[in-house]
């Protein structure tokens, strides 16, 4: 397993002393396992929202995002816009629990919005025509339209946002140590390093 976040928790098990074990899971599970203790922390691009802060505490943030519409090319929708636009039924493909899905099942309802375990099974029910587009973060969006043919990017995103770390609302002193950390890592240029190798300005 590789990307941004591995390699902040990374360097942040290292500034802390500790162990980095990674667990593989569906987006969904990730703020139940670190709710009950399963996980320390929940790491995947993962954007602060009131609704999930509900259930767990968030770090300070460690990197901004950027939340983008896949279409077909040759697609009608043009711009996000039209996805708003007044009588408009394109149907959205997002991954189950993100906030691709949190906010566009806000914005347009259950009835236009087809959820997905994994974003590459959004991506195979775009290229087949069964949802009119994807809304999920930028980077991944960048890497599955260069392996599929036929695929593009709308060039206005869809919602800006910022990453941070999901902690236990029981354990404050690892939030703590873990914004120590952040500061840390800040402050020497390694936390801008690793955040310009996956997200270029």
């Amino acid at each position: 397993l590789v990307g941004i976040d591995v390699e902040i928790a990374g360097a942040i098990a290292e500034k802390l002393g500790m162990t980095l074990e990674i667990m593989d899971m569906d987006f969904g599970a990730i703020i139940g396992a670190v709710e009950s203790g399963k996980a320390d922390i929940g790491m995947a691009g993962m954007t602060v929202d009131p609704t999930r802060a509900e259930s767990i505490n968030f770090s300070d943030s460690y990197a901004t995002g950027v939340q983008v519409v896949i279409v077909p090319e040759g697609s009608p929708i043009t711009s996000v816009d039209d996805l708003r636009a007044e009588g408009a039924t394109y149907v959205v493909g997002v991954q189950q629990d993100t906030t691709g899905d949190l906010y566009s099942t806000k914005e347009f309802g259950d009835a236009r919005v087809s959820r997905f375990n994994k974003t590459n099974e959004a991506i195979m029910a775009l290229t087949t025509g069964r949802v009119d587009c994807v809304i999920i973060d930028n980077e991944p969006a960048k890497n599955f339209v260069a392996a599929n043919e036929g695929l593009k990017i709308l060039e206005t995103s869809y919602a800006d946002e910022d990453y941070a770390i999901a902690v236990s609302k029981d354990n404050p002193e690892l939030k703590d140590a873990i914004d120590a950390a952040l500061k840390e890592l800040i402050a020497d240029g390694s936390l801008q390093k690793i955040v310009d190798k996956y997200i270029p300005a």
